[in-house]
């Protein structure tokens, strides 16, 4: 069994088109601007993130219909320079919640939300301390 991706169901699928790619600077794997389905990568990695319209997937399971409330996913996502890659998506209309601060001796993380809500997490790994 492999993870192929996690998939985000949303309302507005252009606003958070907009930001995993643009914002955030994921790589789109068709170009789908409009939706109802979008799958972003990062530049390594298998790993992807996929948004899908949600009331396309409300169509398939009569349910869902309404708009998601609190907190249901938390997006992660590891990069190498935390406090230069947050510069760049904060210059780019991201606005972080929290961070970049230590989560643990190993960690440092910065918080922020997409258009939908979703919470995404920055994470930066650091080297054990001795």
């Amino acid at each position: 069994m492999e993870l192929a991706q996690v998939r985000l169901l949303v309302t507005d699928f252009a606003a958070c088109y907009r930001f995993y790619a643009e914002v955030l600077g994921l790589k789109p794997q068709s170009g789908a601007a409009d939706g109802p389905y979008e799958k972003f990568s990062p530049a390594t990695g298998s790993a992807g993130i996929a948004l899908q319209d949600r009331a396309m997937m409300a169509e398939v399971l009569g349910e869902l219909g309404g708009t998601a409330t609190g907190h249901r996913s938390l997006v992660v996502l590891r990069v190498d320079a935390l406090d230069a890659y947050c510069e760049q998506i904060t210059a780019r209309g991201a606005t972080l919640l929290h961070g970049p601060a230590p989560m643990t001796d190993r960690m440092r993380t910065a918080h922020l939300k997409d258009p939908e809500g979703n919470l995404v997490e920055l994470q930066e790994w650091l080297l054990l301390r001795s």
